[in-house]
């Protein structure tokens, strides 16, 4: 299989129809992480520079004499210090709700499949490996690094299926264990369908594996083909510049050696003198 057909069937793995309202409701959680994200940054400024500026104003207006400036500093300070804290804890709040909503994006992205583009939501996931050669890839060929980011969600996608299917499936064995300690009526046709649940969740891990699998060869197949770009590249050229180098070198040895010569006669010529 060529490197351009591989590639297209990477794009047509990865690639899936996606419903728009999932996509409306992403988007709408990212704009709203952002605004949380500049609130919790200005909130410590503003609730700060309110009362430092109320104080100033108050000290200009009606400081005037010592006892009335001691009273305005006093609470001016006291104002700003709280006001202060307070911008504080409410950065913390947004920060929070921040992290919260972005767990929840991306749990979305995760449950309708991960894009190349979206890579960097899970950046925990991707191993020291993978990130070396990625960076390598965009610095050598970006067409190359832009099949290898696919792939990469493909893997981390597959990646969280199986771990989801095995999680699932633990679950449903202790439910069937449970169900075998119970006597009622209908305990058989709930094993039954407990069951049938359970060969779901096989297929559906065994796929995901498969996947993971087919995703991972692929990352290798990029990695090698960035190689033979590259280095094998860079190797031909370096043996080309030594055998250039080899074959200047007998010249260089002659050059030397006329010379030698052209000094010995030149030392006979002035001994004889």
């Amino acid at each position: 299989m060529s490197l351009a057909d591989a590639i297209t069937k990477i794009n047509e793995t990865t690639s899936e129809v996606i419903p728009v309202g999932a996509d409306v409701a992403i988007e709408r959680d990212i704009r709203r992480g952002k605004r949380l994200r500049t609130t919790a940054m200005a909130a410590p400024i503003v609730t700060t520079a309110i009362p430092a500026i109320l104080f100033v104003l108050a000290f200009i207006l009606f400081g005037g004499t010592p006892p009335t400036a001691a009273v305005i500093i006093f609470f001016g300070l006291l104002a700003t210090i709280l006001g202060f804290v307070a911008g504080l804890t409410a950065s913390g709040v947004m920060m929070y709700r921040r992290s919260q909503l972005h767990r929840t994006v991306r749990e979305r992205i995760a449950a309708r499949g991960i894009r190349a583009n979206e890579i960097d939501w899970f950046r925990s996931e991707i191993k020291g490996a993978e990130l070396r050669s990625l960076k390598e890839i965009e610095r050598r060929d970006l067409f190359l690094a832009d099949a290898y980011k696919e792939t990469l969600a493909s893997r981390m996608t597959a990646t969280r299926i199986a771990k989801s299917a095995q999680k699932e499936m633990s679950k449903m064995q202790k439910r069937l264990n449970r169900l075998s300690q119970l006597k009622a009526a209908n305990a058989e046709e709930l094993r039954k369908e407990i069951n049938e649940d359970i060969e779901r969740i096989k297929t559906i891990g065994s796929e995901a594996k498969q996947m993971l699998a087919e995703a991972e060869s692929r990352m290798q197949m990029v990695e090698a083909a960035a190689a033979r770009g590259t280095n094998i590249a860079e190797a031909e050229i370096a043996l080309k510049k030594l055998n250039a180098r080899a074959a200047e070198l007998p010249l260089a040895l002659e050059s030397a050696q006329m010379q030698r010569e052209i000094y010995a006669e030149l030392d006979k010529g002035i001994k004889e003198d």
